[in-house]
């Protein structure tokens, strides 16, 4: 078959009984000797279509799904199966759900709302806070820059609480809940949460009906609540599709104390993360709404490590104090001839942290005179 086999080489006999071996894993999944932690039954093709035949009432919110519909059976049976073959996906879903979701149930029951809309963020975006959608939207709801005004989310230079997980579920409930308002059904809601109300509004008046699975929408609307519903299956019976993790797989819920903090002027994020004994990347991990290196003036509430907010504030201003005090010596006034790269060159500090120091584009030109702030050996331990 493969040349080297041919010729009697080792290797190649070798290489010929690995790629037979990586040709069964792809077409029907994990070999049982090499299992992963977590126990997964990897599913054959056989399997795949008993469990597509679903005999039991399906529902959304308590809406009922027409299985009865050979072409919504189809529909549903395409996004549930390409679910399915996601197996790592759905892997991450369950092991973030125990970090995300006892929020957002709350959350609902607080509202009273049903738990089905839970589902969505898991669609919406795999339960992460940095995803983008081509079109723009961001964060854990995909929030679109208008929509998350209109419902209280701040977005400027400095901050951007859409990638906030509990500020934009807050505002996503809200919005759902205006939407379901206007529509009188959570799965319109929902499909208008996609596409837009106003787009779904159009659409029915001019389609002369209000049942989602008969209407003819855009097909990533056609496709949304299907997929949602899929997520929803699998998800409540996780051992039933050969998902079987241990207590111990699922990420625990987020552990955090909120502090507030109010910046007089200026400062960088690290001052923080000193105060809070940790790095900058955990402030950055616990805070993903903040952009960039620095808070800029202004009231904040910042969650930072679990047992670091006691004392945090005297900390934050002992650390601020002394960088403020520190500052005035790292001042350069500009001299005649030089250029930002000149400057960052003959202080050996990287063009970047120069023009992040003094929020500056890399297309500004400076002049003699000008300050500017460097700041060279400030690549320590922050702990």
């Amino acid at each position: 078959m493969f040349k080297g086999h041919e010729n009697g080489n080792v290797l190649g006999g070798c290489s010929e009984i690995f790629l037979i071996l990586l040709c069964m894993v792809l077409l029907t999944g994990t070999p049982a000797w090499c299992d992963p932690p977590y126990a997964i039954e990897p599913p054959s093709s056989s399997s795949m279509i008993t469990l597509t035949k679903m005999t039991e009432p399906l529902d959304f919110c308590g809406e009922h799904v027409p299985l009865d519909n050979p072409e919504v059976r189809e529909r549903l049976e395409k996004e549930f199966l390409v679910t399915l073959w996601n197996r790592a996906q759905v892997i991450l879903w369950m092991k973030r759900a125990g970090r995300y979701m006892p929020y957002i149930e709350g959350m609902l029951k607080q509202n009273d709302m049903p738990a089905d809309l839970k589902y969505m963020a898991v669609i919406e975006s795999s339960l992460t806070s940095h995803l983008i959608s081509p079109k723009g939207a961001r964060g854990s709801w995909q929030f679109m820059e208008g929509t998350a005004r209109k419902y209280g989310l701040k977005i400027d230079s400095d901050i951007d609480e859409r990638r906030n997980f509990f500020s934009s579920t807050r505002a996503a409930l809200n919005y759902l809940k205006k939407l379901h308002d206007k529509f009188g059904s959570w799965t319109l809601a929902a499909a208008a949460y996609n596409m837009g109300e106003e787009g779904l509004k159009t659409e029915m008046l001019l389609q002369n009906t209000n049942n989602y699975y008969y209407l003819y929408l855009p097909m990533e609307t056609q496709q949304y609540i299907l997929r949602v519903i899929s997520a929803k299956e699998i998800l409540s019976n996780p051992d039933r599709y050969g998902f079987k993790l241990s207590k111990e797989d699922i990420y625990p819920p987020l552990q955090f104390d909120r502090v507030e903090l109010v910046c007089d002027e200026e400062a960088p994020i690290y001052l923080v993360a000193q105060a809070a004994s940790t790095y900058f990347k955990v402030i950055k991990d616990l805070n993903p709404e903040i952009k960039g290196h620095y808070l800029a003036k202004g009231k904040y509430d910042i969650l930072v490590p679990k047992g670091a907010g006691p004392g945090f504030q005297a900390r934050y201003e002992s650390f601020l104090k002394k960088w403020l005090a520190e500052r005035k010596q790292h001042a350069y006034v500009v001299k005649k001839g030089e250029s930002l790269s000149s400057i960052a060159s003959n202080f050996g500090v990287p063009l970047p942290a120069l023009l992040i120091w003094n929020h500056l584009e890399s297309k500004r030109q400076v002049k003699p005179g000008d300050r500017l702030l460097i700041f060279p050996g400030e690549q320590k331990s922050q702990k």
